[in-house]
């Protein structure tokens, strides 16, 4: 299959190793993965904060630049909710109703990379081999947007060598949440305590996630706590042998 890595901003600015760690694993599982050079944001930041108009250019460009692939994969469900989820509405408040159904169409073809692998390629176990105890932040998006479910524990639990631990309120939100970050900071602040103690008490020593947003949050909190708990994308765990 001919897949286009949506690379993401975070991974192309701050986290290069995860979009590496996405190609060397779909190529490894014998995909040609395509790298469009064009792309840009999506846009799920101007929607959020409400920045409408510039958000059309976005997804104008977003479906232009990924135009002809079978398949679009991206190691982030927040990035991916906002092209699924968000893209055609945009268009269509705009009044683009053409640009909306071809939003539609491209969404409908862009995956999270555990939705990829498991319900597109019909995989769980992709070869890798990572020797660590390890516990699965589930990221909010991928969970109540994308609803991967259980997709990224099936991937992990096929890992070789892993020791993969529940972490205790999975499900509760990290407290990145984006600009919710910067806006509501003690809130934040207070959200990303009690996660990194569930985290903790996991004795893990990898925290993983699908979004390196969330991974990043927690990674600041891990570090001022000066604890040997690392965070690890799903990609880079995936693509190790």
């Amino acid at each position: 299959m001919r897949v286009a890595l949506f690379v993401t901003c975070l991974a192309d600015a701050m986290f290069p190793q995860v979009g590496r760690a996405t190609v060397e694993l779909l190529e490894r599982l014998g995909h040609e993965v395509v790298f469009p050079e064009a792309q840009t944001c999506c846009g799920q930041m101007h929607v959020n904060t409400g920045y409408q108009r510039a958000a059309v250019r976005l997804v104008e460009h977003q479906v232009d630049t990924f135009a002809g692939f079978e398949a679009v994969v991206a190691p982030s469900g927040s990035c991916v909710g906002s092209v699924r989820h968000q893209h055609a509405a945009v268009a269509r408040r705009a009044g683009r109703v053409a640009l909306a159904h071809r939003a539609e169409e491209l969404g409908a073809r862009t995956y999270e990379l555990s939705e990829f692998l498991v319900d597109v390629l019909g995989v769980t176990d992709v070869g890798a081999r990572y020797p660590h105890r390890v516990t699965y932040h589930p990221t909010c998006h991928s969970l109540r947007m994308l609803r991967v479910a259980d997709r990224p524990l099936r991937l992990l639990r096929a890992v070789g060598g892993i020791d993969l631990v529940e972490l205790p309120d999975a499900e509760q939100c990290c407290g990145f949440g984006g600009t919710f970050a910067l806006k509501n900071a003690d809130t934040s602040a207070a959200m990303l305590s009690d996660k990194l103690r569930n985290v903790l008490a996991t004795g893990a020593d990898v925290v993983s996630a699908g979004d390196s947003s969330c991974l990043m949050h927690m990674g600041g909190g891990l570090s001022r706590l000066s604890v040997d708990t690392r965070p690890v994308h799903l990609a880079e765990i995936l693509a190790s042998t």
